[in-house]
């Protein structure tokens, strides 16, 4: 089970629609550096091992692939001359999206370096979860993959920016499971979400709830799936659509789902768990992120957090 510091804002989901107009730099598969050299921390709790955890912290902004499309991801993981245009028109927040791009489709062990052309300085991006595995072995990105790269990415997204670990369950392309232990159910026992999409061709991302949301009194980093209302999501541009329950299935008694349907198309999705005390709750004493004053008892106005607004 994976457990991974991942930070980053609403950018990220902006910036994987450029995933869609080619990417180029030579990729190299290699042995990770050693921990204390990774621009990631990755950090193991509990006793669970890092399989299948991580943390979000994408901002919806940084979550467009303009720019870089599927043809540039086609030849050996990037396509040169199209990655390179792509890469060079924000170099600092297309970096962050490759690293969320690379942890979600490279197994651990892996990873991507690019060297920038112009500026020759190079790139390196760790995998870890391995959902797409044809793609980093060299072969042609496919539609599954797409589906599979727009759902860990989605599922990663945070509103605030800010670092919260999460259980990410579901397959790969291949249909292998992300390894997950009965600890970690029990550690992170608050269902959260389902997130599929596929903004590599423009259809869009999507959220579902699996399980309660919030009441008015509670509030949690997490708000595009648990904040998200019956009519639009906490973290637009990704679109609430209703329950999981409603648009996915399981294949017996699996903790995610294989498959979720949306429009009459079929997706490929990611499940997420949480840890009970990722949800807060006005009048526990801390003024969270979440949270604001005012003179009620709910997340909107907490006067017992956050004091009354002057």
């Amino acid at each position: 089970m994976k457990k991974i510091q991942w930070r980053g804002s609403l950018e990220l989901l902006l910036a994987a629609q450029v995933l869609a107009v080619g990417c180029g730099p030579a990729q190299e598969f290699h042995a990770p550096p050693a921990l204390a050299s990774q621009t990631q921390e990755i950090r193991i709790a509990n006793g669970l091992s890092t399989n299948g955890l991580s943390t979000n912290g994408l901002s919806t902004n940084g979550l467009s692939t303009n720019g870089l499309s599927t043809n540039g991801l086609s030849t050996n993981g990037v396509s040169t001359a199209d990655f390179a245009t792509w890469f060079q028109g924000n170099p600092a927040r297309n970096d962050t999206l490759m690293q969320y791009v690379v942890r979600c489709g490279v197994r651990e062990g892996q990873s991507i370096t690019y060297t920038d052309p112009t500026t020759a300085h190079s790139y390196t991006w760790q995998g870890l979860l391995g959902l797409t595995p044809g793609w980093a072995g060299g072969a042609p990105v496919t539609e599954a993959e797409q589906q599979l790269m727009t759902a860990c990415l989605v599922a990663h997204v945070n509103k605030y920016g800010m670092s919260v670990p999460l259980s990410v369950l579901g397959r790969d392309t291949q249909g292998e499971e992300l390894e997950y232990s009965q600890e970690e159910l029990e550690t992170y026992s608050r269902p959260e979400g389902c997130f599929f999409g596929n903004l590599f061709t423009g259809e869009g991302f999507f959220v579902g709830a699996d399980g309660s949301g919030l009441e008015d009194t509670e509030s949690s980093l997490r708000a595009c799936a648990l904040m998200s209302s019956t009519t639009e999501s906490a973290c637009a541009p990704v679109a609430y659509v209703g329950t999981c329950a409603s648009l996915c299935t399981r294949q017996g008694t699996q903790p995610y789902y294989t498959s979720c349907t949306l429009n009459g198309r079929e997706y490929l999705p990611i499940t997420t768990r949480l840890r009970p005390e990722e949800v807060y709750q006005c009048g526990d004493g801390v003024c969270q992120w979440t949270e604001q004053c005012g003179s009620g008892t709910t997340r909107d106005s907490c006067a017992a957090d956050c004091g009354t607004c002057s």
